[in-house]
C-alpha cells in the first residue's frame, strides 16, 4: 500500500471514529447519527449483560478470582470513558504518598502505546507470558517516550520524579514486578476501576459533574463502561469539575446506590503556560489580549475550549481530534497555517496533547500547553489531608515519615517538561 493510499485510509478511518464518537457522546444530532444510535442500542444491552456477568463471577469467585498483593492498592477510575480527570488525581495522590515516605508504583494499561512483538498464538496458548512490564520510569529516569509508553504513563513519569511507572495490560504481573524489583509498598492503578483481577484496598471513583453518566447507555451507544448502579463499588466518590454545587439528582443517584462512600468535590485549575519543545513558562495572563487558536485530542474538549476562551482576548481558530490522537508533522503544518490565516497569533493545547507532538517540532506561531492541577473544595481541607485520611490508619499516621523540608520538596517537586 503506497503512502497516499495509507493517508487516505487513515483519514477515512479517523472520520468514521469521529462519527462514532459523536454518536456515543450525543454531539452529532444528524439523522444518520440518530439512525446509527438506534442500531447500536441492542449491543449496549449485550455489553451490559457481559459486564454484570463478569462482575458476578469475580465477586463470587466463580471461574475468575481476584488476586490481592501485600501492600496498599489504590484503584483510581470511573464508570465512563475518559474525561473525568483521573491523571491529575493519580498525580496528587502519588505526590502526597511520596512525601509521606511511601515507595509508590503507578500501574497503567499503557492505552494506545506502541505494541510489543507478540509471541505466536500457540506459544501464548501453552506458555504463560513471562515478559516484564514496560518500565516507563524507574523513579530516577524516564526510560520510554510517549509513543512507547502511552501519553498518560509518560506524562505521569515526567511529572513525578521518585515514582515508579509501569505499563502493562496485566497489572497483577506489573504489581508483583514493582514489589519484587522496586520494593514498592503502595500501588496506584490508573484507570483501574474495571480491572477486576487485582484486588484493590480502596476504590476511588471519579464522576464528571458536568456530564456524570452521559445518556445512561453503556458502550457502544453511550459512554458508560458499566451500569450506574455499580457506584456501589466505590470507597470514595470524587466529583470533578465541580465549580458549582452539584445537582440534587446527581447526589440522590450516588446515595441511591452507595450510602457510605464519602463524596469529595474537586476543581481543575490552570497554573501556568509552558512552551512546547521549548523552555518558556508564562503566567496565566498570557492570553489576555491575544488572538488564540486551540486544538486538542481529548475525550471532553468542550471544558478545555471554554477555559481558554475565558482567558483569551478572542478565539480565532479551533480544531478537535480524536482522544489520544497522535500528531504528524505534515498535519501540524497544515493546522498551524490554517490557524495563522484565521488570525491566531498564539496556539494552545492540553498537556496530554503536548506529549503527542513530535519532539523538536517548531510551529510557525508560538505553541503552549496549559498546566492544570486539581484541588479539593469540599470533603477534605486539601489533598494532603485527603491522602492521610484515606490511605493511613490512625496508628500509621503517627509512624509515617515526616513531611519533607522545603529544600527537599523543591528537589523532589513535579518537573513539568
Amino acid at each position: 500500500m503506497d503512502t497516499d493510499t495509507r493517508s487516505w485510509a487513515k483519514r477515512k478511518w479517523n472520520d468514521f471514529e469521529g462519527f462514532v464518537e459523536g454518536v456515543i457522546y450525543d454531539r452529532d444530532l444528524s439523522v444518520s447519527a440518530r439512525l446509527f444510535g438506534l442500531f447500536l442500542h441492542p449491543f449496549s444491552y449485550l455489553f451490559s449483560a457481559i459486564v454484570r456477568l463478569r462482575l458476578f463471577l469475580y465477586s463470587n469467585r466463580i471461574v475468575f478470582r481476584d488476586k490481592p498483593l501485600d501492600c496498599l492498592i489504590l484503584v483510581v477510575g470511573n464508570l465512563t470513558v475518559g474525561g473525568t480527570g483521573k491523571t491529575p488525581v493519580v498525580e496528587r495522590f502519588t505526590k502526597e504518598l511520596l512525601a509521606k515516605g511511601k515507595k509508590v508504583a503507578i500501574l497503567s494499561r499503557g492505552y494506545k502505546s506502541k505494541e510489543e512483538p507478540k509471541p505466536s498464538f500457540w506459544t501464548r496458548l501453552w506458555k504463560k507470558d513471562e515478559s516484564p512490564p514496560k518500565i516507563v520510569s524507574d523513579g530516577e529516569r524516564v526510560l520510554l517516550d510517549s509513543e512507547e509508553a502511552g501519553d498518560e504513563p509518560f506524562m505521569l513519569a515526567t511529572n513525578l520524579p521518585g515514582a515508579i511507572v509501569l505499563a502493562d495490560k496485566d497489572r497483577v504481573k506489573a504489581g508483583r514486578f514493582a514489589i519484587d524489583n522496586f520494593q514498592a509498598d503502595a500501588l496506584i492503578l490508573d484507570d483501574g476501576f474495571q480491572y477486576l483481577p487485582l484486588k484493590g484496598t480502596l476504590n476511588l471513583l471519579l464522576v464528571d459533574q458536568t456530564n456524570p453518566f452521559g445518556n445512561r447507555c453503556l458502550l457502544p451507544r453511550g459512554i458508560l463502561r458499566e451500569p450506574v448502579r455499580h457506584l456501589s463499588r466505590a470507597s470514595y466518590v470524587f466529583l470533578t469539575k465541580s465549580e458549582v454545587e452539584p445537582e440534587l439528582e446527581l447526589l440522590q443517584t450516588i446515595r441511591k446506590y452507595n450510602k457510605k462512600a464519602e463524596i469529595i468535590r474537586c476543581v481543575h485549575k490552570p497554573k501556568f503556560f509552558k512552551e512546547i519543545n521549548g523552555e518558556q513558562i508564562k503566567p496565566l495572563d498570557l492570553l489576555r489580549e491575544a488572538y488564540v487558536g486551540v486544538f486538542c485530542g481529548i475525550a471532553s474538549p468542550r471544558g478545555f475550549e471554554q477555559l481558554i476562551l475565558r482567558m483569551s482576548g478572542e478565539m480565532r481558530y479551533r480544531r478537535r481530534f480524536l482522544d489520544h490522537y497522535r500528531y504528524e508533522v505534515e498535519e501540524l503544518d497544515r493546522l498551524f497555517l490554517q490557524a495563522k490565516n484565521a488570525g491566531a497569533d498564539i496556539m494552545v493545547t492540553t498537556e496530554k496533547d503536548a506529549v503527542r507532538i513530535p519532539l523538536g517540532y517548531k510551529p510557525i506561531i508560538p505553541l503552549y500547553y496549559v498546566r492544570m492541577e486539581i484541588e479539593i473544595i469540599e470533603g477534605f481541607e486539601d489533598f494532603e489531608e485527603a491522602v492521610a485520611g484515606i490511605c493511613f490508619t490512625e496508628s500509621e499516621k503517627g509512624s509515617a515519615s515526616p513531611p519533607l523540608s522545603s529544600g527537599e520538596q523543591r528537589e523532589n517537586s513535579v518537573t513539568v517538561a
